[in-house]
């Protein structure tokens, strides 16, 4: 659905299977990252990314629910961005979360957060449960 936007997925992680965060009684998720090429700016990103969402039949209900799809803006070209109604860049909870973390590593080995200019393999080595995140 990228593509057929005008979004040129440059790079695709492996698919990577871990539990809800925060805990819960909800199955595994499935999760990876991509890198795109486009001409959007972050916030026509970020809609169009919702729309795809809400086409997979995504409903926003309640903070960390089950979801269909959920897709996230973690980086865009180390942009660091908190305008009204525009997307936070990057992601403000990336560097807390081993189910993004472990798949960018493999597309984005040299990755470091653009507010703090930590690497993506430290980031992950101060996580508890980046373990817990398994290739599937």
């Amino acid at each position: 659905m990228l593509e057929n936007s005008g979004i040129l997925v440059a790079e695709s992680s492996s698919w990577y299977a871990t539990a809800p965060v925060p805990k819960s009684e909800q199955p595994d998720f499935v999760n990876g990252v991509v890198r795109v090429v486009t001409t959007l700016d972050p916030t026509s990103l970020l809609l169009l990314l919702h729309r795809i969402e809400d086409d997979f039949g995504r409903v926003r209900m309640n903070r960390n629910e089950a979801r269909v799809l959920d897709l996230d803006l973690i980086d865009y070209d180390g942009r660091v961005e908190s305008a009204e109604g525009g997307p936070i860049l990057p992601h403000p909870r990336v560097h807390e979360r081993a189910f993004v973390l472990v798949p960018l590593h493999e597309i984005a080995p040299g990755w470091r957060h653009p507010v703090t200019g930590v690497g993506i393999d430290a980031l992950i080595r101060d996580l508890p449960d980046a373990n817990d995140v398994k290739r599937l």
